[in-house]
């Protein structure tokens, strides 16, 4: 899988309308989304998606050359085994960094189906204060906390 196996989704934060913020599922206790929190949420999440993807690049390819690179006759066991450990932790680079775009791509969708801020779990709303904090946030603290006990 590369990076254009994402599909990149961007959001212009000057579209977005109060009726847009309005309509976001807020939790018991806070206040309505403001458009000014929401558009800040849409250019943090608009700049994640567009640094993600120019690391994935660069991240992939050096994992390709990794993959690539032929393992001489010479090689001892100490370079093969640092040439393992080197291919190991960048494909968990790439896939980190996939994750996250994976993620912040997804917070975009949410935002233009209005469904952005609504717990994926439990269904009730996420919290301001934590979206402004985790942009990516799909879960309320309580079903993130049970989902890590897990």
């Amino acid at each position: 899988m590369s990076s254009t196996d994402v599909t990149i989704v961007v959001v212009d934060p000057a579209e977005l309308k109060p009726a847009d913020a309005k309509k976001l599922p807020v939790r018991e206790g806070d206040e309505a989304w403001k458009i000014a929190d929401l558009r800040q949420i849409v250019e943090l999440l608009n700049s994640d998606v567009e640094r993600l993807v120019t690391e994935l690049g660069v991240t992939e390819h050096e994992l390709d050359d990794l993959l690539h690179t032929s393992e001489g006759a010479g090689d001892d066991q100490a370079d093969a085994g640092s040439t393992a450990l080197e291919r190991e932790q960048e494909m968990s680079i790439v896939n980190n960094t996939r994750d996250m775009l994976e993620q912040s791509v997804d917070a975009l969708r949410r935002i233009t189906a209005g469904t952005y801020g609504e717990c994926q779990s439990c269904g009730q709303g996420i919290g301001r204060a934590r979206l402004m904090a985790f942009p990516r946030a799909s879960l309320c603290v309580a079903c993130k906390q049970r989902e890590e006990r897990r």
